[in-house]
């Protein structure tokens, strides 16, 4: 074997190696980072649900107990709705459902939406939208206590005559300018407080699934 080639070949086993340690490396800082997001990502919805149910009120993992379905009826346009039961014991306490008002005044409208086992709404946000800056952005609770108006209402309060905008008879304010962002939110509280009346223990009872519950 000539120099040259004794060369070439070091040269050759060099650079494997160097490509072995970078890709254990990268695996490596790929798998931390990873954690570190997933971890991350329970935070922050462990946030946003404690934002509908204060802690004081579970003793469960809330952002472990949940399931995922699909309800065409009152959830449109194929949504899985993630569901995440709170509990107190083996007591139910509250669900809060993570789905879409479906139709906003530019497009869907992501919503938390809890409702008490006593079938009252414990609460609702929005997590994301595109509404008009200045106008349907009054739907966020950090602009606007618009959605504190939801809590405790339930399908007899207000009457179902009630339950719209003032503008169409309703017991809930519209935005000046913006009349089709809030009543697209209110129709979507509605037809979800319908479902759960309508579903009941099972949301309670239905099996907890494993995977991520925000994929």
């Amino acid at each position: 074997m000539t120099a040259a080639v004794r060369s070439m070949l070091r040269s050759a086993a060099a650079l494997g190696l160097v490509a072995i340690l970078g890709t254990t490396l990268l695996s490596g800082v790929n798998r931390l980072t990873a954690a570190r997001i997933a971890e991350q990502e329970r935070r922050v919805v462990l946030e946003q649900l404690n934002q509908i149910i204060h802690p004081d009120r579970y003793d469960n993992a809330l952002q472990d107990d949940w399931f995922i379905f699909s309800d065409e009826a009152h959830f449109p346009q194929g949504q899985r709705v993630v569901a995440y039961r709170a509990r107190s014991g083996d007591d139910p306490v509250a669900v809060i459902l993570r789905f879409a008002a479906v139709d906003g005044y530019n497009g869907r409208i992501d919503l938390l939406l809890g409702i008490a086992a006593d079938g009252r709404v414990a609460g609702v946000r929005v997590t994301s939208h595109r509404e008009t800056p200045g106008l349907g952005d009054a739907i966020e609770a950090d602009k606007s206590d618009w959605v504190l108006a939801f809590d405790g209402a339930s399908l007899e309060r207000p009457a179902p005559s009630g339950w719209t905008v003032r503008r169409d008879g309703g017991a809930f304010d519209q935005f000046t300018g913006a009349t089709i962002t809030p009543r697209a939110i209110v129709k979507a509280v509605r037809k979800t407080l319908e479902f759960v009346q309508a579903e009941g223990e099972r949301l309670y009872t239905a099996k907890a699934q494993t995977d991520n519950g925000d994929s």
